[in-house]
């Protein structure tokens, strides 16, 4: 990686990441976590004041070396135990049915492959575990002119936001890696421009 990705991208995620508009659906989306669980795309611990009190822990997969160190505060004051337990979440160093859930928030945008990141989170949940998931991504199919935005934005946005795509589809990542989508809530953000605000948050266990 280069400067910019290596050592720039991590500091302007966290503060993207970091935005008040995101406290709301990291609430919604780590209730329910429950005793062992793995976290890909681990950032800067933006999620780790809102793990569930009572966790066993949380194996963070994340391959920034800065990204982990802006989290170093979050992780100090959590209650809840953190460590960090891999790189990449396309190649996770768990055995099958490790953990109870997992939790994806904002990764499947930025993963080189989310299909083999999905699958691997499959691999590794135990028999009625269950993904928690909160991601951006294409529009709405009736929002086409959201669409159309999204796909001219795109080049730019993977350049200058680390691979950052706004036009992946969630739902149907999730259904090709093997998950079925027990909840799924779509939605614009508010206060989020369009193409960057389409958001996807729910729940899926393996199929």
């Amino acid at each position: 990686m280069g400067f910019y990705a290596e050592r720039i991208v991590p500091r302007l995620v966290d503060l993207a990441c970091g935005a008040a508009i995101t406290v709301p659906l990291r609430r919604r989306v780590c209730a329910g976590l429950t005793g062992e669980v793995v976290e890909i795309g681990f950032g800067t611990g933006h999620n780790v004041p809102y793990y569930p009190p009572g966790l066993a822990g949380v194996a963070a997969v994340e391959p920034s070396d800065v990204g982990w160190g802006l989290a170093a505060g979050r992780i100090a004051a959590s209650s809840v135990p953190v460590r960090r337990a891999g790189l990449d979440g396309q190649a996770l160093p768990f055995e099958d049915h490790r953990f109870d859930t997992a939790l994806c928030t904002w990764t499947l945008c930025t993963v080189p492959d989310p299909v083999a990141a999905l699958r691997e989170l499959r691999r590794v949940l135990r028999p009625g575990g269950s993904l928690h998931f909160v991601e951006h991504g294409i529009a709405p199919a009736a929002d086409r002119g959201v669409r159309r935005w999204q796909h001219r934005l795109d080049p730019l946005q993977i350049r200058l936001c680390g691979g950052c795509h706004l036009t992946r589809p969630t739902a149907r990542l999730l259904t090709d890696a093997g998950f079925t989508i027990g909840a799924l809530d779509e939605f614009y953000v508010e206060g989020s421009p369009k193409p960057w605000g389409a958001t996807s948050l729910g729940v899926a266990t393996p199929g």
